[in-house]
């Protein structure tokens, strides 16, 4: 019997990635995403490979959240794997120079948008048992401060610290969840971060050998098909060329 993903944020980057990987591999796909256009072309795509089901979705609105899961097809009910990859940056500037719309943005997507997700399919995933999995996409920015991160950073954490207070109360029950937390990878991260300047984007990954969605789609696999009396707690990938710098000190004259 195929299993079955349901991943969140399917429209680019990791999420489309992870949808091929599954997809490639004869598991079921249920895609979400705010862009419907993507989706229907990405369906349209995995579909020739296996069974996928794809649903506009803003992850921020709860009661569109339980009603898609809800109404699930049939075949599609018996979630094994969510992939909680929903998320955004916005505002790189320092704190004091943010428009506080933008927090509240990331705060809504990052944090509300993943608890609104979870919630929602945490009887199906608990009810599938043994071997099922919730990878939740954090970042190294949740653990390792950087100027301009703020908010970002913030959510991150919090995704780190939810994802291990579930393993308490999931224990028993066999469902795994794992902390998934990239470092720098060539996305279009950046560009929705400084709202469409591709000159920043092209900046930051100038000269870098930077992670792909492919190789953040391929952890998300291994985690998921890992034997199941495994769990990875966290995960944190970087690439071979970033590390980390001395702490800064400002210093007077």
């Amino acid at each position: 019997m195929s299993k079955i993903v349901f991943i969140t944020g399917a429209t680019s980057g990791f999420g489309r990635a992870a949808a091929r990987k599954f997809a490639e591999a004869g598991w079921k796909t249920i895609i979400t995403g705010r862009r419907e256009n993507r989706l229907k072309e990405l369906a349209g795509e995995l579909e020739k490979l296996a069974p996928v089901y794809y649903q506009r979705l803003d992850v921020q609105d709860k009661e569109q959240v339980d009603k898609l899961v809800n109404q699930l097809p049939e075949e599609f009910k018996n979630v094994n794997c969510l992939i909680n990859n929903a998320g955004l940056a916005l505002a790189p500037e320092l704190a004091q120079d943010v428009n506080i719309e933008d927090w509240h943005t990331m705060i809504d997507t990052n944090v509300k948008g993943l608890v609104n997700v979870t919630h929602a399919l945490l009887p199906v995933l608990i009810k599938t048992g043994r071997g099922a999995s919730i990878i939740n996409v954090g970042s190294i920015a949740g653990q390792w401060p950087y100027p301009g991160s703020h908010v970002y950073g913030a959510t991150k954490a919090f995704v780190q610290q939810f994802t291990y207070n579930l393993r308490c109360d999931l224990l028993g029950t066999g469902v795994r969840v794992t902390d998934l937390a990239p470092g720098l990878a060539e996305t279009e991260f950046t560009l929705v971060r400084t709202k469409g300047n591709q000159a920043a984007s092209d900046a930051l990954y100038s000269g870098t050998d930077s992670l792909s969605a492919e190789d953040i789609a391929d952890s998300m696999f291994y985690i998921a098909t890992l034997p199941p009396h495994i769990c990875i707690n966290r995960l944190e990938v970087m690439p071979t060329t970033q590390a980390w710098s001395p702490f800064a000190i400002h210093r007077e004259g």
